[in-house]
């Protein structure tokens, strides 16, 4: 069974849904999500959307403050497109049904605006401390009452379909995707005019993460096979306050907090972080992350703390009901006691390089969300730029797609079939789940908040290892939802060490001990790699913009 689609978005979070939104005016949308509708980064999303709308506020403000957290790799016309579509986006999303927390929650009041670290004004809007949840409900629901919009549950892209173009053009093209049926097995084709990748990131190749389970890579891993550009790997960030709790599975506690006036502190009860920076617990993450990160690690604590006694405690409620209440009920109560707190894993700055419509390297595919590299983040992801980034590139990208598929054929080819060979119900499920341990332990221990040279070596050796067993198992055995993704984690864990190996400096959320200093003779500059026909990586120099 194979099914067509003028837009193909793999993915239904905030960016894909806003891509689906803005193209569904001109033709027929296909969504497909690997769970739910409702599962993804962006409904988790607590802190809120960074967008200039206060009257002592500016666009050179926010591009400064992005500038900044960016370590000097930001591209800046990316930067200025994202921020100055900001406060446009902002009143997209009200149209669409989105409701932003106002001033003495007067309807027709300012907007309530947060402050996160690394920004010098408040600029971020939110609805409460679960902004995401509240914009994914409305886009899901407008989404839902498009009639070119399909959405399909419960379909895991396994490999992108890419090959020679009818037209006899040299260059290759991306058609569609295959698909896996969560549900009964099943393989499928889907052919599509444009794909868009919208699968969000890949928290899940380390131990801890702020990130849900969905966030195993695909769209990275999949863009990588197909020989896509990727750039900036090695940026990973660690948000520096998950809480730390055995009943608290991947809770995380919002920037906002410390903007709102909440103290990081060690397991005494001292404050550490202007040792690191004069901004103290509103430095950017790399830094508060990394403060921590170290200071575990020299006095051989469990946790650090995040003190929030000092507030008063209905603002506490009013502001963070969902934290409090959840916080509540693992016995914790933020009014009364410091919040015990650790880095973990939560969004990847590098993925599949895109130019300013969101194109990839591979005719016919984009990349937007978390998934891509547009050059807005750098370094370092400034709090609250990633929803922006989100709707900006979601709506950027249709617009490039319609005009794409304008200029190519129209009647798509025959679909191709998957292809199972001589693959056997598997018997041995533990090397799914030994290989799937192994990897997210290396990347902790090896490539996490902190490297060297030798982490690197040893952390590489050991990833071509497991590549070689997945390999095997992936050809000898039916494809589950399990093997598709530890097939996923351990791509992109490869292309992370790859990539850290190559940049021989320590730059905003890339630190490495060997290299403690920042080089910006040899290194400002993105990491750009792609595998090779034989299914190593390579650097490549190729300039953008792409040409399709």
């Amino acid at each position: 069974m194979s099914e067509h689609a003028d837009f193909l978005v793999i993915g239904g979070g905030l960016a894909g849904l806003t891509f689906a939104l803005t193209a569904a005016r001109s033709g027929k949308v296909l969504v497909l999500t690997k769970g739910s509708s409702i599962e993804s980064a962006s409904d988790k999303a607590q802190g809120g959307i960074a967008s200039v709308v206060s009257d002592d506020d500016s666009f050179e403000f926010h591009e400064k403050d992005t500038l900044k957290a960016g370590a000097g790799l930001c591209n800046v016309e990316v930067v200025k497109t994202c921020i100055q579509a900001g406060p446009e986006c902002v009143s997209e999303l009200i149209r669409q049904g989105v409701v932003f927390s106002r001033v003495n929650h007067d309807v027709n009041g300012a907007f309530d605006l947060g402050k996160e670290g690394g920004h010098s004004r408040r600029r971020v809007l939110h609805a409460g401390d679960f902004t995401g949840h509240e914009i994914m409900q409305a886009l899901i629901k407008a989404a839902s009452d498009e009639p070119n919009i399909h959405l399909v549950e419960n379909k895991l892209a396994v490999n992108l379909i890419v090959d020679t173009p009818p037209s006899g053009r040299p260059e290759r093209l991306c058609r569609g995707v295959f698909a896996l049926d969560r549900r009964d097995g099943s393989i499928d084709a889907i052919l599509s005019r444009s794909t868009v990748l919208a699968t969000g990131g890949a928290g899940k190749v380390y131990v801890y993460t702020s990130n849900p389970d969905v966030a195993t890579g695909d769209g990275m891993a999949m863009a990588s096979r197909a020989r896509a550009q990727m750039a900036n790997m090695e940026f990973v960030q660690f948000h520096p306050t998950c809480l730390y709790h055995p009943h608290a599975k991947s809770f995380l506690l919002s920037e906002a907090m410390r903007g709102e006036g909440g103290k990081l502190q060690l397991a005494d009860g001292s404050e550490f972080l202007t040792a690191y920076d004069e901004r103290g617990s509103l430095a950017t993450r790399d830094i508060v992350a990394r403060a921590i990160d170290f200071e575990l690690k020299k006095r051989g604590d469990d946790f650090a703390l995040l003190d929030m006694t000092s507030l008063d405690p209905d603002f506490l409620r009013r502001r963070f009901p969902n934290i409090h209440e959840s916080c509540l009920k693992l016995g914790l109560d933020m009014a009364k006691v410091p919040l015990p707190v650790v880095p973990a894993a939560h969004y990847f700055c590098g993925g599949v390089r895109t130019d300013q419509q969101g194109r990839s390297s591979v005719p016919g595919l984009y990349a937007i969300g978390e998934v891509a590299c547009t050059g807005f983040h750098g370094a370092n992801r400034l709090a609250s730029n990633s929803l922006l980034e989100a709707v900006v590139f979601g709506r950027l990208a249709a617009k490039d797609a319609i005009d794409w598929i304008q200029r190519t054929p129209s009647d798509p080819p025959t679909a191709p079939l998957w292809d199972v060979g001589n693959a056997i119900d598997s018997d041995e499920s533990v090397v799914v789940s030994q290989n799937w341990d192994e990897i997210r332990r290396l990347m902790w221990n090896y490539v996490g908040i902190v490297r060297s040279n030798k982490r690197l070596q040893r952390a590489k050796r050991r990833i071509e290892m497991i590549q070689e067993e997945i390999k095997e198992y992936y050809w000898n055995f039916l494809l589950s939802p399990d093997l598709v993704e530890l097939r996923n984690i351990a791509s992109v864990a490869e292309l992370v060490i790859h990539s850290a190996g190559r940049r021989a400096e320590s730059r905003g959320l890339h630190y490495n001990i060997d290299h403690p200093d920042k080089d910006d003779q040899n290194f400002k500059s993105d990491t750009v790699i792609r595998r090779t026909a034989s299914g190593g990586l390579e650097t490549v120099e190729q300039d953008l913009p792409y040409s399709w």
